[in-house]
């Protein structure tokens, strides 16, 4: 089934128009489904990637990016969880060509009620949109790097999940990491540390219900991922057996018969058809 069909099977979904020009910032209320993997960031240390489903009060769903964000270096009041219900100030960032990214601020962030695993409430809003292919949104930004940069797509078979070993940061990577952990703030004492690179990248064997497709190979950038593998390491399990436990649980388990599997997907600002796998949903069946 391609993404047409899929269109048709689920009655269409309205995705996000081009943002608005200006600097005025919009309430924004996100149901946050993407917390990416950090990443060093020469103005902020360390950000994170967020996205998630901006709902409105008629139930209107679209695709939103909430960038930049240190997550980290967030307090108690503004921390969020995967399927949190956030509302947030936004302005379009204007650095990004990408019609969903926003600039949040968070201090006017409000973190509200978070959807349960296989719940009606949290099924209903992110599963309509689960008709997007890899080969439709990549071939869609090759042609205009203003295309639509996130979606949600169903894979018809995963054959692997490989796993192998984290290069480290670049020099470049380090440098950034080097220059935030080092410098002063006036008004906040509190201690830096350095952001650590995981021991490993993850990347997706799999081929998506486009007409024709040959298949894609997609880094994991889920930061589930990476602290699933932390959590492995501080229990004392072998490089083997990390990478067995690795593959068991983001292949054997979400990718399961029994439950269905999503990849939600995004691409990069400086290569807007590199497109890679930021989180999975992956609910039991019903």
């Amino acid at each position: 089934m391609n993404n047409l069909e899929q269109d048709a099977l689920f009655g269409g979904v309205e995705h996000a128009a081009a943002k608005p020009l200006g600097k005025e910032a919009r309430q924004q209320r996100v149901l946050i489904t993407v917390k990416a993997a950090p990443n060093p960031s020469a103005h902020h240390g360390e950000t994170v990637c967020v996205a998630g489903i901006r709902l409105d009060d008629y139930g209107t769903k679209d695709w939103v990016r909430l960038y930049p964000i240190n997550f980290r270096d967030l307090d108690g009041e503004h921390q969020f969880r995967k399927y949190s219900l956030v509302t947030v100030a936004c302005r379009p960032a204007e650095q990004d060509q990408r019609r969903e990214s926003w600039k949040p601020n968070i201090a006017t962030m409000k973190v509200g009620e978070v959807l349960a695993s296989g719940t009606r409430k949290r099924r209903d809003i992110v599963e309509p949109l689960a008709t997007d292919t890899m080969c439709g949104l990549y071939n869609a930004a090759r042609a205009d790097n203003k295309a639509r940069s996130l979606g949600l797509a169903r894979p018809a078979i995963v054959t692997d999940f490989e796993v192998e070993p984290h290069p480290g940061w670049t020099s470049d990577e380090q440098a950034k990491i080097d220059a935030y952990v080092n410098q002063p703030e006036l008004f906040n004492d509190k201690r830096k540390t350095p952001l650590e690179a995981p021991k490993y990248r993850g990347f997706y064997r799999w081929k998506c219900r486009e007409t024709g497709c040959k298949g894609h190979r997609s880094m994991n950038l889920d930061w589930e991922f990476v602290a699933h593998q932390r959590t492995l390491a501080r229990e004392g399990h072998s490089p083997a057996e990390t990478i067995g436990l690795l593959k068991r649980r983001w292949l054997e388990e979400m990718c399961a018969v029994d439950r269905f599997t999503a990849f939600y997907l995004g691409n990069q600002a400086k290569r807007a058809h590199t497109f890679s796998v930021l989180g999975v949903y992956w609910p039991k069946l019903t």
